[in-house]
């Protein structure tokens, strides 16, 4: 089973392997398109329903004279973005009904409906336009030229245009005005000294950009499409809330009328987050329609919206996206199987229930391959401000003995319901940088080994409880935080086992938002996040140091991002992993961009800094049996936004 799954996973992968990037230096001009781009012939509207070229709501609105004609709405019929369905062209109407955790829970209904400048096509192996049209790129990937779709409007009906892309880049992106740091994407690297050159951003007409970078950049395009997806913002809504055009005062008091303390957290809400306000106009294919602090967040369909089916209907094709705030996990189980929720992700721990009663619950159960190091494991905070747990965190020695000292066959069997292998945090066997044997480190259940290993860190006395101290007295304590309760059975059987060990373990959970304030503050001393890496080209940040985000670099990330101004200042094998990034970066082949790829993943695993317990297990889409043009095997990766690399628009409600 386990054997047959994994080489599902070697399919679809294996174009990813052999990808890379679109473009290198020994190649000429480069120009793209997307093959989805075509022109969509004006059509009468049909005289049935399933003939209308607009869901029935919208035309009801154009006769009401509250919406303009739907040729009026849409882009230059040759600039129309046209969507490939999976299965057949659908159907209008009906409701996306999901469960998620509140307002803090945004990515839930923000990557499923994201719609960025350029995406990643459907095998994985790169990219192509989206929001953008076409693209250009020069012979030695220095210059990059985006072209719009003409006609195109946001979902208030003002004109999408270059300026959209330049405003953001001016007055948020370079000014940081939504507490993000200028992201990666946007520097290359002299191949020579190392030095870092922020890109230049030019209008050429109202529907025509182009990027400069100094050196070449050969994995822009990929980059942009992880770093920052969406290259633009509503001028015309941003000019009303940003201090530089309103003021500090007028900034701050419209602020508190929309319920914030301060400017600086409204202006990260509205300028990174912005998907979630009415307010705020976006280009997806759903738009905020009420207050995210509901019961029941609604999101209506895009009047808008610029995509078609390839028989010219409007997308999407479902009326609205509600999500019903729950308060326990199990509320979204338990909403599955009473038909309550059309469309849900599930953990693997969710496995048995949702295959027991997927015929009473009249769903069905489509797993999707995540490209995980692990799907249970324990990341230890590097630079975590208590300096015995510093000394102790950093050692190797320390990593090792976490590592033996638990039963990976009692962590597969109980968490996974033994879908997962019990293997080591490492790259699967089929994705770029997977290492022979790496899987198999430090994997096997040897807690003598382990207590061996504590007993030669210096950590011999004990407390009367029996557990272990430090030279100096003061308890051995790891902390593991936490954002949800879904994960509760495991850091239990975690604690049991450490502190079988004699290393006292305290479990806490916090919410998402106040766990990303405690990573900024270097108050995580563990956490159980996953990592989950389609290529370290692509998206290094979970592996190499760059800004704040994963536990196990703590402030090394603000070190870099803040440009040696605050953090910790990496050293030795964490140093080098800066260094081969940034040669990565430099890189001019994509030759060079697997070497150094390589030796970024070849630092992980001498180093083990991620401990994984389990191997990854596949996510788990439980849909409605009539809801259609799901597509059934795919890649569940944060890079290509999840659930959002299915396309939702074109899902549909068979009526």
């Amino acid at each position: 089973m386990k054997k047959q799954r994994f080489l599902i996973v070697l399919l679809v992968v294996f174009a990813i392997i052999a990808a890379g990037c679109t473009n290198n230096a020994s190649e000429p001009d480069v120009v793209k398109e997307t093959n989805e781009t075509a022109v969509v012939k004006d059509a009468p509207v049909g005289t049935t329903e399933s003939d209308a070229k607009e869901a029935p709501m919208l035309t009801d609105l154009v006769t009401a004279g509250k919406l303009p004609a739907l040729a009026d709405r849409m882009p230059a019929p040759a600039d129309i973005m046209v969507e490939p369905v999976v299965d057949e062209i659908g159907q209008y109407g009906g409701d996306w009904k999901m469960a998620w955790m509140g307002s803090s829970d945004k990515w839930a209904v923000g990557q499923p409906t994201e719609e960025a400048l350029f995406r990643f096509n459907k095998d994985g192996s790169g990219v192509e336009p989206n929001v953008a049209k076409s693209y250009e790129v020069n012979a030695d990937s220095t210059e990059f030229t985006i072209h719009l779709r003409k006609g195109m409007k946001w979902s208030d009906g003002v004109p999408f245009t270059a300026d959209d892309v330049l405003f953001y880049w001016e007055h948020m992106l370079t000014k940081e005005t939504f507490g993000k740091k200028i992201y990666d994407a946007y520097y290359s690297i002299d191949p020579v000294s190392g030095e870092k050159a922020l890109a230049k951003v030019e209008k050429i007409d109202d529907f025509t950009f182009k990027i400069t970078h100094k050196y070449p950049s050969v994995q822009f395009l990929e980059r942009v499409a992880i770093d920052n997806k969406w290259f633009f913002a509503p001028a015309h809504f941003q000019k009303t809330i940003l201090p530089e055009f309103v003021g500090e005062d007028k900034a701050l008091e419209i602020a508190k009328q929309w319920g914030f303390a301060d400017t600086a957290s409204f202006l990260k809400e509205t300028g990174y987050y912005y998907w979630i306000y009415p307010q705020i106009p976006t280009l997806r294919a759903w738009v905020a329609k009420n207050d995210p602090e509901s019961d029941q967040f609604v999101m209506e369909r895009n009047p808008y919206y610029w995509k078609t089916d390839v028989d010219g209907h409007q997308l999407p094709y479902m009326n609205n996206l509600i999500a019903t705030k729950i308060q326990d996990p199990s509320q979204r189980v338990l909403g599955t199987l009473a038909g309550d929720f059309n469309l849900s992700t599930f953990g693997a721990q969710d496995f048995t229930v949702l295959k027991e009663n997927e015929k009473k619950g009249d769903y069905r159960v489509i797993p999707w391959q995540q490209p995980a190091w692990s799907t249970s494991g324990i990341q230890l905070n590097q630079t975590i401000e208590d300096p015995n747990l510093r000394k102790l965190f950093q050692d190797i020695k320390f990593r090792e003995a976490l590592s033996l000292g638990v039963d990976r066959t009692e962590i597969t069997e109980i968490v996974t319901n033994g879908i997962a292998d019990p293997i080591q945090a490492s790259v699967p066997e089929g994705l770029v940088g997977y290492q022979e044997g790496w899987a198999d480190q430090w994997a096997k259940y040897d807690p003598d080994q382990a207590n061996k290993l504590l007993d030669e860190l210096g950590l011999t006395k004990r407390d009367k409880d029996n557990f272990r101290l430090f030279p100096d007295g003061s308890d051995v304590t790891i902390t593991i935080m936490d954002s949800s309760e879904d994960s509760a059975k495991y850091l239990e059987l975690l604690k049991k086992y450490y502190e079988e060990m004699g290393i006292k373990t305290n479990l806490k959970v916090v919410d998402q938002a106040t766990l990303q304030e405690l990573k900024y503050s270097n108050q995580v001393p563990a956490n159980i996040e996953n990592i989950s890496v389609v290529n370290v080209a692509f998206r290094p940040d979970a592996l190499v140091p760059l800004r704040v985000l994963t536990p196990w670099y703590g402030q090394y990330g603000l070190y870099t991002s803040s440009g040696g101004k605050e953090g910790v200042k990496p050293e030795g094998d964490v140093a080098l992993l800066l260094e081969d990034w940034d040669k990565l970066k430099a890189a001019s082949s994509k030759e060079e961009i697997t070497q150094w790829g390589n030796e970024i993943i070849k630092l992980h695993m001498k180093n083990q800094w991620v401990i994984g317990y389990a191997g990854p297990t596949p996510t788990l889409i439980a849909a409605s049996n009539n809801i259609r043009n799901i597509p059934q095997s795919m890649i569940w990766a944060d890079e290509f936004r999840s659930l959002g690399a299915g396309h939702p628009a074109q899902f549909y409600i068979k009526q």
